[in-house]
């Protein structure tokens, strides 16, 4: 969910004309026999959950996210986690996928789209009808004991701790409840990630989308994509470390851009 500690770009390049870069967009997906995603915080801003890192709106900017989101916070301090929280999770029980996770899902259904990888927790990609989605982050589907190591559904505990002060609790041990969303100072689950190392490395085209690429491991995976001569298209309204190191850099809201990609591929 939060991730590892971050790198910044110095000189980030300046915005393209977006009818090219989304023609050139197509045409690198059109001829792709093997394409993958990379998601984040970007594509799911539009079904109201906000992200992170952005300058005006991001959440980081109102709280020190390694006192709320660390897990040493966590343990230490569990309420001020859930007060923090309890807003996001708020907004994303109602959120509905929007049109930027629908065109991804009909990329993949079509054969267009291999895998998405995303940095996001809030499974919209699954309910758009993604069906090949790795979750470097995490989820709020089950929540684990940190006593017992009990896992549950998230779905009744998240419902309570929405109108509750208290922390909830595992019913067996009595130990605290916490989301299976990544912390500071968690790994990330081996498994995922090796797995989205792999399709990286197997891709022919990354899409990469929505996300601000500051945030280790995931934003070594176009790097790692590269490095085996794949092609990368990134579509994000904000510069980012990385854009020199693709090939197509798309300056449009997400849901547009990938609408009209989706539409370029027929699908």
């Amino acid at each position: 969910m939060f991730g590892k500690r971050s790198f910044r770009s110095s000189s980030p390049v300046g915005a393209p004309a977006s009818a090219p870069a989304l023609d050139r967009a197509v045409e690198l997906l059109a001829a792709s026999r093997y394409t993958i995603a990379l998601t984040g915080a970007g594509v799911s801003t539009p079904s109201g959950i906000p992200d992170f890192r952005s300058e005006r709106s991001g959440m980081w900017k109102h709280v020190d996210p390694l006192e709320v989101a660390s897990l040493w916070g966590f343990h230490d301090h569990p309420e001020r986690f859930y007060d923090w929280f309890r807003p996001l999770m708020n907004k994303a029980m109602r959120a509905q996928p929007n049109a930027a996770h629908r065109a991804l899902a009909r990329m993949e259904a079509a054969g267009r789209l291999m895998a998405v990888i995303t940095q996001n927790i809030d499974s919209l990609h699954q309910q758009a009808g993604s069906r090949c989605v790795l979750e470097l982050h995490g989820h709020t589907r089950t929540a684990t004991c940190l006593s017992c190591g009990g896992q549950v559904d998230a779905g009744p505990l998240l419902r309570a701790a929405l109108s509750e002060a208290t922390p909830p609790r595992c019913e067996g041990c009595g130990g605290l409840l916490k989301p299976d969303v990544i912390l500071f100072g968690e790994p990330l689950p081996y498994d995922t990630v090796t797995r989205s190392q792999a399709e990286a490395l197997r891709c022919d085209v990354m899409l990469v989308v929505g996300t601000s690429l500051e945030v280790m491991p995931a934003a070594d995976l176009p790097l790692l994509a590269r490095r085996r001569g794949a092609k990368l298209v990134l579509v994000n309204l904000s510069p980012t470390p990385l854009d020199a190191a693709m090939d197509v850099v798309v300056r449009l809201d997400v849901e547009a851009a990938l609408g009209r990609i989706a539409a370029g591929l027929g699908v």
